[in-house]
């Protein structure tokens, strides 16, 4: 047999177009193409083929996909035509056998969905349900809503879902692997990894599920909890939805990216099929990626405060990256898809759309209607935000479009932003990455959205700062119980060391509890190597409270360091007026600094050569 996924991957990128154009002349009309039928052998144009991956003879009644037409056409059997049509758009088709199959994905699928049917069961049928259904009845999700998405409640009760599985045979390591139980080393039981909350079941692009995602009730925390990292759930490449909506984006040759999962459910039950949300706040590189094999029109739709707008240029990002289209809708203030749905259903909502802008001019016009082209000091900071976005963007054209937008709105020449694009990340780039945290301008999003990449790890000259990272980073890895609340206070983007950035951010994302090995998955071989190293040094432990707050410490100094050394590069290009601006935040800096200290750098690592 050949694994679904590896079918739906050939599906989605034949162009059965090219493929049918090979045995039928076909010519384009309107949105399809139309030709002779080859079933029937007719001579008019009655067989069309639409780019939506289909094919139908209005004479004869056939009909079908890539593969089906491939079938009758070419006299194959299935498997004959998925490695044909494979072989066509470069994808490697490989049968495997059933145990196979089982031995790898199965038992998770087994195990998930089993525990899916315990947490509807709990939702609707127990009596410590009643608080998520009225939660869920006060977000408008009635029964027949919640059974369509399968949704479900998590019980305090600590040992409920390990008896119920337990008793259907799946023991406490299997539990333990798909990540519903945990077990931690103050607590030799295992215990669920959900309580209390609203359980949404995410599926894999075949149907599976394959994790879930928990809304807690009450106070909490975090709001919302996905599962572990496992064998087949990575919520850095799935997309919640994505299962209901691959054949409504074909149909409409567009995606909608919200943020959670009430939003897309929302959208869903309106009637808008084309609909997803990530597993997180902003798409990654791997989701991005898999949103441009089923199309290259993107809107997103995320909330319009700061956090929101990080989300959206991120992720406009990571989708220019992949040459897809990205637009933004924003919707009135107050706003969000619930309530927009709620008061004018689907026709408000694609009003909503008509008005969307693309995510670069939409950048543009938060940094214009928030004066950043206005004086000398935000200038040079609305291009760092900008050029990072024309430098990823993938299509020439709509790269070359976006230095023409940033030129008219910034007064600068061509000729200087291709000389910045050409030279990289520009010398004030961490300087002018810092906002001001009394700033409400909703053009705070962060500048250097782009992924850093290596030749930029040792931005950082001095090495002081690196050595911060690293004692963070390795204080963190020996002592887990600091990483939800250093996540709260540092964000990856303060690391200019890539490697040192990449085990940070997959300690914050995947959580103090997984395992070396889940982390060693989602790094290269260098950042592998430099983990062990990290891993073998147990120095220092004893002072941990000392060492990771004195490495928060000079993280923030540097950041202030960096802006004190731009604002002495632009006084000597400021006006009078300019100045005496750049001189009170310079006075003002100096005293954060102050009462930051100057970081104890010797009492730092050594860093790595």
């Amino acid at each position: 047999m050949i694994p679904d996924d590896i079918v739906e991957r050939v599906r989605e990128e034949a162009d059965i177009v090219s493929v049918v154009g090979e045995y039928v002349k076909l010519k384009r009309v309107g949105t399809s193409f139309r030709g002779p039928c080859p079933f029937h052998h007719g001579k008019d144009p009655n067989f069309s083929v639409t780019l939506k991956g289909g094919y139908k003879c209005f004479v004869c009644g056939e009909s079908g996909d890539v593969f089906t037409f491939v079938q009758k056409h070419l006299g194959l059997d299935f498997v004959e035509a998925v490695k044909f049509v494979g072989g066509k758009v470069g994808v490697e088709v490989r049968e495997v056998s059933r145990a196979a199959e089982r031995d790898t994905r199965e038992p998770f699928w087994e195990i998930n969905g089993s525990a899916a049917a315990f947490f509807s069961t709990q939702l609707w049928d127990a009596e410590w349900g009643a608080t998520a259904r009225e939660y869920l009845a006060s977000r408008g999700i009635d029964r027949a809503a919640a059974d369509r998405f399968s949704l479900g409640y998590a019980p305090r009760d600590p040992v409920a879902l390990r008896s119920y599985l337990g008793g259907l045979g799946f023991e406490d390591e299997r539990q333990i692997a798909a990540g519903l139980l945990v077990r931690r080393e103050e607590r030799p039981e295992p215990a669920p990894r959900f309580r209390d909350r609203v359980i949404f079941p995410i599926y894999d692009i075949g149907g599976h599920v394959v994790g879930f995602g928990g809304r807690a009730l009450g106070d909490g925390k975090p709001k919302y909890l996905n599962s572990a990292e496992s064998e087949v759930f990575s919520k850095g490449q799935l997309l919640y939805g994505l299962n209901w909506a691959k054949q409504a984006v074909r149909k409409a040759d567009r995606l909608i990216v919200v943020e959670g999962y009430f939003d897309a459910i929302r959208l869903i039950l309106a009637g808008i099929g084309e609909v997803v949300a990530p597993l997180g706040t902003a798409l990654t590189e791997a989701q991005a990626a898999l949103i441009r094999r089923y199309t290259r029109n993107v809107f997103l739709l995320y909330d319009s405060d700061q956090a929101g707008l990080r989300a959206t240029f991120r992720s406009g990002d990571a989708l220019l990256a992949t040459g897809v289209s990205v637009r933004v809708i924003t919707l009135p203030d107050g706003e969000d898809p619930e309530t927009v749905v709620a008061k004018a259903g689907a026709d408000g909502f694609e009003r909503a759309a008509g008005a969307s802008v693309d995510v670069f001019d939409r950048k543009v016009q938060i940094l214009e209607r928030s004066g950043w082209f206005a004086d000398l000091r935000r200038k040079r900071q609305a291009l760092d935000k900008l050029l990072p976005t024309i430098r990823v963007t993938s299509d020439a054209l709509l790269r070359d479009l976006y230095v023409a937008r940033t030129s008219e709105a910034a007064g600068v020449s061509r000729e200087m932003l291709e000389r910045e694009i050409a030279a990289g990340t520009p010398s004030g780039a961490r300087g002018a990455r810092r906002v001001e945290a009394d700033d409400p301008s909703p053009a705070s999003f962060p500048i250097d959205a782009a992924p850093v990449r290596r030749t930029e790890r040792r931005r950082d000259h001095r090495g002081l700062g690196v050595r911060a990272e690293r004692e963070l980073v390795r204080m963190l890895l020996h002592q887990r119980m600091y990483i939800e609340s250093i996540g709260e206070r540092v964000g990856a983007d303060v690391f200019v060391d890539y490697v040192y950035r990449s085990i940070f951010a997959a300690l914050v994302t995947l959580g103090p509890e997984t395992s070396v090995e889940q982390l060693a998955q989602g790094l290269d071989q260098e950042a592998t190597e430099v983990l062990q190293e990290l891993l073998a040094d147990s120095g220092g432990l004893e002072r941990s409270d000392e060492v990771v707050g004195g490495s928060v410490n000079a993280l923030q100094s540097r950041d202030l360091d960096d802006r004190l050394g731009e604002i002495d590069r632009l006084l000597p290009l400021a006006n009078d007026g300019e100045k005496d601006d750049l001189i009170r935040e310079k006075t003002r800096l100096a005293g954060e600094m102050q009462v930051l200290g100057r970081p104890r750098w010797k009492s730092f690592g050594r860093t790595r050569p």
